[in-house]
């Protein structure tokens, strides 16, 4: 038998009780559990895995205007350099960073599987690409580096890794997070941006603000499934102690289902949102099999028919079933309605505490402060070490004379140090920079960019330094930014508070002519009120304004519009319809016809059109394009840099007030027009060079195509080309283009040659080296057409003047056009309309 090693010796055996060395041990995996894995930091509202993820991409360079790459890159990545466990793990947290269901504003943008709200998992991390999005990469690591935040050694102290980011924005309220410890949780609820920033903006001006003020900034979480919070004493409890149950439902509507054949008219419960974290396909099955085991009556069918654009959960009721007690049953006996359990338990200075709303904001107010101190600090050292060398490199330039004598008496650089020093009374640096300048730093232009330097750096060192040594200017820099994130990165709210849709629905409801109050009549379970639909017509501008008169009027009221304005399109509806807004950046958005003034008597201008959409189309500051309501025609959709889409009329039905987006785009081109189009009419397009092609549209030249599509090429550019307009038009129409130097010429579609989408096109006029078209009009059945230029003149011109060319018409002017405008000095043509 093998002797026993005795490894130990004499005097090295620690004797303790065995309750107390478990105990000690415990308290430190504990510990290790809490600060190391399962809790976010409240400065950064992260976790350690990810905010080694966002590091580990941070420095692999996959910025948003990067490509994508494999998650299994990141991954590995992850595992080798910081986070030493196991891969499906760090994947796991990766997915969520990106899934737009689970974080409010996703830090990540992924292109791939990575899961569904049916609980789909995702594909595995050799197919999935991720990179960083935008609110991640500017809200998390624009201002990375050691002079911001702290770097420690990785686990074998290879590499450094920060120990919190240099977060601008709550995200531990934000997105929310959640995580199990040792003996503690923490559940945080996400919210929305703009009112987190709203807030955390009143409490640097009024640090004092009490928390019913707080609370009318922050009203609610915001979940990123939307639903429907029911009350407000669970959130006003969590806000207050740190920990409290928020009552959740679904978003449902009641609808009357169309009779078929061989059935009768019924209701329907449509689900269109479901409470945070619920599983829609779990809840579906759960639905069903209670109906099988018949604790559930009343129903008589259950789909599923969401689809891309948004969830639609369809359960159809029997007859003579009351739609309400259904609600009510999947209410109790589902998921449809849910406690959140908010539990705002963060790392507070490496210890867990369980906080308020107030002390989560100001923790990282706190943060936020220390951290631009020290980005400012270094900022400032920078620039004042930069300025120490201008200086003497202006100094040396000043003697340039001294200095050449002392270098060419000195036998080398090392001897010519000390007598720079001694002799300018310059620094051992600044006599550095000296002897290592080039020859070329003597020239004229060089002195000058010194001068002009040593401007900006002094300018910067005195804006470094007030920030630096007045709290009210720092805090005024950190109100600055927070608004600017806002403005690039707040949405609306998209989970409803039951209490503010009870005030909106009184102070929307009406009266008839008898002065009794209306009832309400819609099916839906919203219960919106019906008021009578009365018929008007709809007014829009060029200066961008909107105004709305009875259809019966008499005649229509041309005063208040001033003479630099004038009507570009008019729509006869009804005050219960919706008007469809489309921008320049390829988004849609409904405007009710009643939310228009009426142009009755110092209103007869209208409104301006931008100050009806949302706060946040108006914080894009993208142009509107066209204005228009629901029609069975296809749309057109040109861009900038030529790419055309096809898209259905049905692809613009459904849409909510947080608009859609209609036509992806690249982040340098924008939307040019937009027109309704028949099959069968003919496709001309312009570029700003001359070119025309002319294409029939048909499902081989131009395929019909869903919202996200980018679009396909309609005409190559040449280069410093862009598209000049485009219309569809019939056989027997003609148009009119129109140059910026005033030259026009009007044709027959048919005089263009017809060609293929993507073609080269057509030279159809001659242009000066100064000359770009400006414009293509419909002429056919066009009494007037109106020419727009840059020193804002308005002519309008009538289209009789204008005689339709022929292929071989030859004009004295040039390139067979005609000047119908003489600008005046520097003006050109920029807008070409058709007047009806």
């Amino acid at each position: 038998m093998a002797k026993q090693l005795n490894l130990l010796p004499t005097g090295q055996v620690i004797t303790t009780a065995l309750h107390t060395e478990m105990q000690r041990s415990y308290l430190e995996y504990a510990m290790s559990v809490i600060v190391g894995r399962a809790l976010p930091d409240v400065r950064d509202g992260l976790k350690p895995v990810h905010r080694r993820i966002l590091y580990a991409m941070h420095e692999l360079g996959l910025v948003p205007d990067r490509p994508y790459r494999k998650c299994a890159r990141v991954v590995g990545d992850v595992l080798g350099k910081y986070h030493p466990h196991g891969d499906q793990s760090v994947y796991d947290a990766l997915v969520r960073l990106v899934q737009d269901f689970s974080s409010r504003y996703p830090l990540l943008a992924g292109h791939g599987n990575f899961g569904s709200v049916d609980n789909d998992p995702p594909a595995a991390m050799r197919y999935t690409e991720t990179r960083l999005a935008a609110i991640g990469h500017e809200g998390m690591l624009t201002e990375i580096g050691e002079e911001t935040v702290e770097f420690i050694g990785n686990f074998d102290n290879s590499q450094q890794e920060p120990t919190v980011l240099p977060a601008q924005l709550p995200f531990l309220i934000l997105n929310g997070c959640a995580g199990i410890a040792v003996g503690m949780a923490t559940n945080v609820p996400p919210h929305n941006l703009c009112e987190v920033v709203d807030g955390l903006i009143a409490l640097i001006d009024n640090p004092e603000l009490s928390d019913e003020k707080l609370f009318e900034f922050i009203p609610g979480p915001d979940f990123p499934t939307g639903g429907e919070i029911v009350g407000t004493a669970g959130i006003r409890e969590a806000y207050t102690t740190g920990r409290g149950s928020i009552v959740l439902r679904g978003v449902v509507n009641i609808e009357e289902i169309a009779a078929t054949r061989g059935t009768k008219r019924r209701n329907a419960i449509i689900v269109t949102e479901l409470p945070y974290q619920v599983n829609k396909a779990g809840w579906i099955e759960k639905v069903a099999e209670l109906v099988n085991q018949g604790r559930l009556h009343g129903i008589s069918d259950l789909r599923d028919e969401s689809d891309r654009e948004g969830m639609r959960v369809v359960i159809e009721l029997k007859r003579d079933t009351n739609p309400q007690e259904v609600l009510q049953n999947l209410h109790h006996q589902t998921a449809l309605q849910t406690n959140f359990g908010a539990i705002l338990l963060a790392i507070v200075d490496g210890q867990p505490r369980q906080l308020s709303l107030r002390n989560l904001l100001q923790e990282f107010l706190k943060y936020r402060e220390e951290t631009l101190n020290r980005r400012y600090s270094y900022e400032l050292g920078k620039a004042e070490n930069r300025l120490h060398l201008v200086e003497g490199l202006r100094k040396a330039l000043s003697n340039l004379d001294t200095v050449i004598d002392i270098l060419r008496h000195a036998p080398d650089g090392s001897s010519a140090k000390p007598t720079l020093q001694s002799r300018l009374e310059l620094s051992e640096v600044q006599a550095d920079a000296i002897l290592s300048m080039p020859l070329r730093r003597l020239t004229g232009l060089e002195q000058q960019n010194l001068q002009q330097e040593f401007n900006e750096l002094t300018t910067q060192i005195e804006i470094l330094r007030r920030l630096l040594s007045d709290r009210k200017e720092l805090l005024k820099s950190l109100k600055k930014d927070l608004r600017s994130l806002k403005r690039k990165f707040g949405d609306e709210r998209r989970t409803k508070l039951a209490k503010e849709e009870a005030v909106s629905r009184n102070t929307k409801e009406s009266r008839n002519p008898s002065g009794e109050a209306d009832t309400p009549k819609s099916k839906t379970s919203t219960l919106k009120l019906e008021t009578p639909a009365e018929e008007v017509i709809v007014e829009f501008t060029h200066r961008g304004y909107v105004r709305r008169q009875p259809a019966n009027r008499k005649s229509k009221i041309d005063n208040g519009i001033p003479e630099n304005d004038f009507i570009i399109n008019t729509l006869q509806t009804e005050t219960n319809q919706d008007v469809l807004v489309i921008t320049s950046g390829g988004k849609v958005y409904p405007i009710g016809i009643n939310e228009i003034s009426p142009a009755t008597g110092k209103n007869t201008r209208g409104t301006p059109l931008i100050t009806l959409l949302t706060s946040t189309a108006q914080g894009t500051q993208e142009g509107i394009i066209n204005r228009f309501l629901l029609s069975e025609q296809e749309m057109i959709l040109l861009t900038k840099q030529g790419r055309i889409k096809r898209l259905a009329a049905t692809e613009l039905m459904g849409i909510t007030r947080r608009g859609a987006t209609v036509l992806k785009l690249k982040d340098d081109d924008e939307l040019l027009l937009t027109k309704f189009v028949n099959p069968g009419e003919q496709m001309i397009i312009a570029s700003s060079g001359g070119r025309m092609l002319r294409f029939e549209i048909n499902d081989l030249q131009l395929p019909a195509m869903g919202r996200a599509a980018m679009g396909l090429q309609a005409l190559r550019l040449g280069k410093q080309q862009r598209m000049a307009g485009g219309l569809a038009l019939a056989m027997n129409d003609d148009f009119l283009i129109v140059t910026e130097e005033g030259y026009a010429k009007r044709m027959a579609v048919t005089q263009l040659p017809r060609a293929n989408r993507g073609d080269l096109g057509a030279q159809s006029l001659k242009l000066s080296k100064t000359d770009n078209l400006a414009g293509i009009v419909k002429t056919s059945s066009v009494p007037e057409i109106v020419l727009i230029t840059n020193q804002q003149r308005i002519i309008k011109i009538p289209v009789s003047s204008i005689p339709i060319s022929t292929k071989d018409t030859k004009s004295d002017t040039y390139g067979g056009g005609l000047r119908i405008l003489v600008p005046n000095r520097d003006e050109k043509v920029t807008t070409v309309m058709e007047l009806k």
